[in-house]
C-alpha cells in the first residue's frame, strides 16, 4: 500500500487516538494509522493536502480552512520535512522510527505541535518531555 502524507501528519499519527473532526475523518485517520505500521506500506512525503485531508470538512478548494490557515500547515509541514531527506518514498515502518529519534523531546516540535488544536490530547506530543 502506497500513502501520501503531509510532513505534519507523521506527528499527528503517532499521537492520534479517535478523535476527529467529522466521524468521516476519524474513521479516514484510523485507517491510515494502521496502514503505516504494516511493513509493506511505503509513504510519500508533501506539503500539501494528503490522504488523510481528503476526508476533512477543513479541506476547501484543496486548501485547509483557508489561504492564511493553509500557509500555518504548510509551514508546520516544512518544519518536519527539514529535517527528512526527501526521497521519492519510505518504508513506513522505518519512517516512523526515524520520526522518533528526530523528534525526542516538546523542544523539538515547538514550532510544529505547539499551535496545533490537538496537542493536548495528543498522545506523542504527551509523552514528551
Amino acid at each position: 500500500m502506497k500513502l501520501v502524507l503531509r510532513g505534519h501528519h507523521l506527528l499527528c499519527l503517532k499521537g492520534f487516538q479517535g478523535y476527529g473532526y467529522s466521524e468521516e475523518f476519524g474513521k479516514n485517520m484510523t485507517e491510515i494509522n494502521s496502514l503505516r505500521k504494516e511493513k509493506d506500506t511505503t509513504i510519500m512525503l508533501v506539503n500539501e493536502k494528503d490522504d488523510i485531508c481528503k476526508s476533512c470538512p477543513n479541506l476547501k478548494n484543496d486548501l485547509c480552512e483557508s489561504s492564511v490557515h493553509n500557509e500555518k500547515i504548510v509551514r508546520m509541514d516544512d518544519n518536519v520535512l527539514s529535517k527528512i531527506t526527501k526521497e521519492n518514498e519510505y518504508n513506513a515502518v522505518e519512517l516512523f522510527k526515524k520520526v522518533d529519534e528526530l523528534f525526542p523531546d516538546k523542544k523539538s516540535v515547538e514550532n510544529i505541535c505547539f499551535d496545533c488544536n490537538w496537542h493536548e490530547k495528543c498522545l506523542f506530543y504527551q509523552k514528551l518531555d
